[in-house]
């Protein structure tokens, strides 16, 4: 079975190798650019891949047509798949997506779940329609989150959990022995794109520290939670780090104690957000 996969990120790595070792993988769509991690993957495993910024391209048309493949699989790409791309595979595009659907649609499942103080969260197989994360359901897993977890280390364990169920639920779903499930479109929720600007906080509001935790761990790696302070009379950005830790511009990551003894002025700012 010939199979396309589009993706992007070092998290789909895991669903790339399942595709290559259990199925003919063609063709690897991607949104990187230069040394993405999808991008060298492909290039030391001899992995045909092209790069896109719009699957609008001719090449892009040109190339799947060319591929003759029956089904494709998605995650997280980035990229809106047009009708016209979607209607090119007879058994159409399989995506994975980080959420227990219809929860947590749209490009931010993992930080959303983990910024709402969620316990849990999980992987869906999804087949792809005309809608964001509306298609109907081939297969569902749950995941415990942990009070450590980033959105860092918990998309890498939820695409690993997609990557190992997914040649088996390709297989029943080319055989047609999936019964596939409508998702209940009521209950469904949105998330919303991130912004550099995003992480940025002010202590000194209330509401900031609010499951101010919560937010350090579900913005890291990015876009980070960070102010602005003025630190020796230079104003400087500080990013509050997972596990108690921060970092000052142009500087190594450390520890509040570090921070102090570094910093003396700065006992009230380590006050803001060490009490909540």
């Amino acid at each position: 079975m010939k199979i396309i996969f589009f993706g992007s990120s070092s998290y789909v790595i895991p669903i790339i190798e399942t595709l290559k070792n259990n199925f003919e993988l063609s063709l690897v769509i991607t949104t990187e650019e230069k040394k993405g991690a999808v991008i060298t993957y492909c290039q030391k495993n001899k992995i045909e891949l092209i790069s896109a910024k719009s699957l609008k391209e001719p090449k892009i048309k040109d190339l799947i047509s060319k591929a003759k493949t029956t089904l494709a699989v998605l995650a997280d790409f980035g990229l809106i798949i047009p009708e016209d791309i979607l209607s090119a595979f007879p058994k159409g595009i399989i995506n994975l997506h980080p959420s227990l659907l219809p929860k947590y649609r749209g490009p931010t499942p993992v930080q959303t779940a983990i910024k709402n103080g969620d316990q849990e969260t999980g992987i869906t197989i999804i087949k792809l329609d005309k809608e964001v994360d509306h298609g109907e359901i081939l297969e569902q897993e749950t995941e415990k989150i942990t009070n450590t977890d980033t959105a860092e280390t918990l998309y890498k364990r939820l695409f690993e959990k997609g990557a190992k169920i997914l040649p088996k639920v390709l297989d029943k779903f080319l055989k047609d022995e999936l019964k596939l499930t409508t998702q209940n479109h009521n209950n469904a929720t949105f998330t919303q794109p991130l912004t550099r600007r995003d992480g940025e906080i002010n202590l000194h509001l209330n509401e900031e520290s609010k499951n101010l935790k919560e937010k350090i761990r579900a913005y890291f790696p990015w876009p980070g939670v960070w102010f602005k302070t003025k630190l020796n009379k230079t104003e400087k950005i500080i990013k509050l780090l997972p596990g108690d830790k921060l970092q000052v511009e142009g500087k190594k990551p450390m520890t509040y104690k570090d921070f102090l003894n570094g910093y003396s002025e700065a006992r009230e700012i380590l006050k803001l957000f060490t009490t909540n």
